[in-house]
């Protein structure tokens, strides 16, 4: 019979051996994995990043850290990870700039698809357009208005190249009206002037268009998806407004360094749609007015390919350039 100490001994094995399985099958050792973040703490990939990496480290067994490296619009960060040793552990959770940067920045410190590997695409939040009540009731009073006052009226961004900016920008090719860009350096000083009227619309995502507009100071004007949204049902489209083709979601995917073994990004893949899939991180992507995406890593390979087609083209007609 097995003594007191054997057993013991040999249910402290199996507790090692059961955490230790999980990482061994996809390849890597015991040391922490760590989530670049390019961007700021707080902000939606930030968010998304955290999730996932709570829940791969409790899966796993294994600390999975977020590490927030901003600057130079995701850059920095993002060319870290290019620059790491393809071994699985060292991740970035990026957005959709990614595939903007390409068209922005002449000297790029990285290649969007050959310097890295996709993993999953986790979620995306669609943008909505929103306006001080004295650049229109609507969208159609909106565009009525611009048209009738070329380059008079004025929008707002956090920011050249950020999404905001290139969202507004191809609404404009779209609808050939001048208004002329503000750009600041985050969000909420652009919030804070277009609640004061000092400039008249920008998009932004719809979970902050909705708290915007709760006390009527900013109006909603549309939605930039192709169907209206359960945060804001009484909301038309932008196609429903007049104006087909502006579709603006940003997106949050994982990706890994190429030449990382494809059994770690095959297990990675598995474990993060098994995480999206959870109802506690369903309700906290969509307290953020974000959906979870997950799905194969083909997904975010061709979601990436197709933006940096339509994002370059967008660029270009707008003769944008960061550096």
């Amino acid at each position: 019979m097995m003594g007191n100490l054997s057993r013991r001994r040999f249910g402290a094995s199996v507790v090692a051996v059961a955490l230790a399985g999980p990482a061994r099958a996809q390849g890597l050792s015991r040391r922490p994995v760590t989530v670049v973040v390019p961007y700021s703490a707080g902000s939606p990939p930030d968010i998304v990043a955290r999730l996932v990496a709570e829940e791969l480290q409790r899966r796993w067994g294994q600390p999975f850290v977020a590490d927030n490296r901003p600057g130079a619009s995701g850059n920095i960060g993002t060319a870290m990870v290019a620059r790491a040793a393809p071994d699985g552990h060292t991740l970035v959770v990026t957005a959709g700039t990614m595939a903007m940067n390409v068209s922005l920045f002449r000297n790029l410190p990285y290649d969007p698809v050959t310097s890295f590997a996709p993993i999953a695409l986790l979620a995306q939040v669609p943008f909505a357009i929103i306006a001080h009540p004295s650049a229109g009731a609507s969208l159609q009073e909106f565009l009525e208005n611009a048209r009738r006052h070329p380059g008079r009226l004025n929008y707002g961004s956090p920011g050249v190249g950020t999404p905001h900016h290139l969202a507004m920008e191809m609404f404009k090719q779209r609808t050939a009206i001048q208004v002329e860009h503000v750009p600041y350096r985050a969000v909420a000083g652009a919030v804070a002037d277009l609640l004061a009227g000092n400039i008249g619309v920008m998009f932004i995502p719809i979970t902050t268009a909705v708290e915007l507009a709760r006390d009527g100071r900013v109006r909603i004007l549309a939605v930039a998806t192709e169907a209206r949204l359960p945060q804001a049902p009484d909301v038309p489209t932008v196609a429903e407004a007049g104006v087909p083709g502006v579709v603006m979601r940003d997106w949050y995917g994982l990706f890994a360094p190429a030449g990382t073994p494809p059994e770690i990004l095959r297990r990675l893949n598995e474990s993060v749609n098994e995480v999206l899939t959870t109802a506690e991180v369903a309700q906290a992507l969509t307290a953020q007015g974000m959906t979870a995406i997950g799905g194969p890593p083909e997904r975010l390979r061709d979601r990436l390919a197709a933006d940096l087609l339509f994002w370059a083209a967008v660029i270009r007609e707008a003769g944008i350039t960061v550096d």
